[in-house]
This record gives C-alpha cells, sequence and structure tokens, in this order.
C-alpha cells in the first residue's frame, strides 16, 4: 500500500494559524505580565494570572474557527489549570516559584509517558497541530497516517524521547533552584527550559525526516519489487 501524498498546505490559513498561536501563546502573555508588574504594580501572581487568560483565548478562537476542539487544545487547556493550581499551593517565595515552574514542565514529562498507554500518543496530537495547517484535508492526511507501523512507531519515539528529557529537565531545574542563589537560578531557569526545547525541537524535525526518508526508500523497494515480479515469473 502506498503512502498517500500529503496535501499542498493553505499559505494563507497557515500563517493565520501561527500568528494566532504565537501572539496569544506567547507574545500576549509576556506584554501582559510585564505591563502589569512594571507599570501597575501587580503581584506577580495576579499578572499571571490574568495573562493566562490569552492562550484560552487562543483555545475558543480555534474551537470556533474549526467549529471544534481538538486534543491539543484539551492538552493546554489542562496545562493551565495544572499551573495555576501549582501557583495556588505551598509557599510563595522566589525559590517556591521556581520549583512549581519546573514541577508543571515535569508534569508535561509523565503526561508524555503516560499517552504511551493510550491509543495515540500525545506528540501525534502536537504533530498534527504544527505539521498541517488544520483545513479538513491536511488533518484528514496526518489521520490516515496512523495505518503504517512507521509512523505509529515514530510517534511513539517521539513522545518517549520528550517525556524522559522533561522529566529529566525538571528533575535538573529543581535541584539547582536549591543549589543556586534565586538570582542566579532566574537567568539559569530559562535557559534550561527553552534550550531543551530547542534542543528536542531540532532533533525530532531530524528523527521525522529520517523516518520519513526510510520509509520511502522501503516502499520504492517494494513497489520495485512489485514490478519485477511479472517479469521473472
Amino acid at each position: 500500500m502506498s503512502t498517500p501524498a500529503k496535501p499542498a498546505r493553505s499559505g494563507g490559513a497557515s500563517a493565520l494559524g501561527w500568528v494566532l498561536t504565537i501572539g496569544l501563546n506567547v507574545v500576549a502573555p509576556i506584554v501582559t505580565y510585564n505591563t502589569l508588574t512594571e507599570d501597575h504594580g501587580w503581584s506577580e501572581f495576579s499578572a499571571l494570572l490574568l495573562s493566562s487568560a490569552w492562550p484560552v483565548l487562543d483555545t475558543a478562537v480555534m474551537a470556533a474557527w474549526r467549529r471544534k476542539i481538538d486534543e491539543f487544545a484539551m492538552v493546554t487547556l489542562v496545562f493551565l489549570v495544572i499551573t495555576a493550581v501549582v501557583s495556588l499551593v505551598g509557599a510563595h517565595t522566589a525559590r517556591a516559584l521556581l520549583v512549581k515552574d519546573s514541577s508543571v514542565t515535569g508534569l508535561f514529562g509523565l503526561l508524555c509517558l503516560g499517552t504511551l498507554l493510550a491509543p495515540r500518543p500525545l506528540m501525534f496530537y502536537f504533530g498534527r497541530k504544527f505539521a498541517t495547517d488544520g483545513t479538513p484535508a491536511s488533518t484528514a492526511w496526518w489521520n490516515g497516517m496512523w495505518q503504517y507501523e512507521g509512523f505509529r512507531s515514530t510517534m511513539r519515539t517521539m513522545t518517549l524521547v520528550w517525556g524522559v528529557a522533561y522529566v529529566a529537565e525538571a528533575v535538573v531545574r529543581i535541584a539547582l533552584a536549591y543549589a543556586l542563589p534565586t538570582r542566579t537560578m532566574v537567568t539559569v531557569s530559562p535557559i534550561l527550559l527553552y534550550g531543551v526545547l530547542g534542543a528536542l525541537g531540532v532533533w525530532t524535525a531530524w528523527f521525522g525526516k529520517r523516518r520519513a526518508a526510510e520509509g520511502a526508500r522501503r516502499q520504492a523497494e517494494a513497489e520495485a519489487a512489485a514490478a519485477a515480479a511479472p517479469a521473472t515469473a
């Protein structure tokens, strides 16, 4: 069975989706948090809580646009709730906030590992979010790829690597939060967080391309063998 070709991406839909995702999940929360804490004297917790409303708005916009709430949106909502709950629990010192922040990424890693027991692992839904433009054709293409064993193996391997990496990253950051001065850790913590994310992004792109090339090679070999079979019969 040949692998179906990926449909052409809708440039406009893809660009708009990325603008909304980055703007509402990254830019707007940072601007809101800094404005409230620096210009209006809000507490860190209150500013953080209000800033988290932007990703919720992103989920609502995407749900209205696509007329459904996908699994990626559900994961985003779950982690917003987890972040709020973790922030409320325990002490509110600077070190405690650093530890809580690290705990959230650790929970994400555990979630990745836990979904390996589910029908489809978490990276399948993350891949569908970022590898397609959200149109029915590209979504159907991605969902249809699940029938291929190589694709399923790739998604599970990616999920395993992300899960282990984020659990390890959380353990390291929590340990450093107690070993280093708070002023130093405020700088080190985001470097670790985004460093791990960047490394995982590069690895995921490389691994996905390698697996796709291997699959294309095996398909070509199978088609060549099938074409040669009648001639040798």
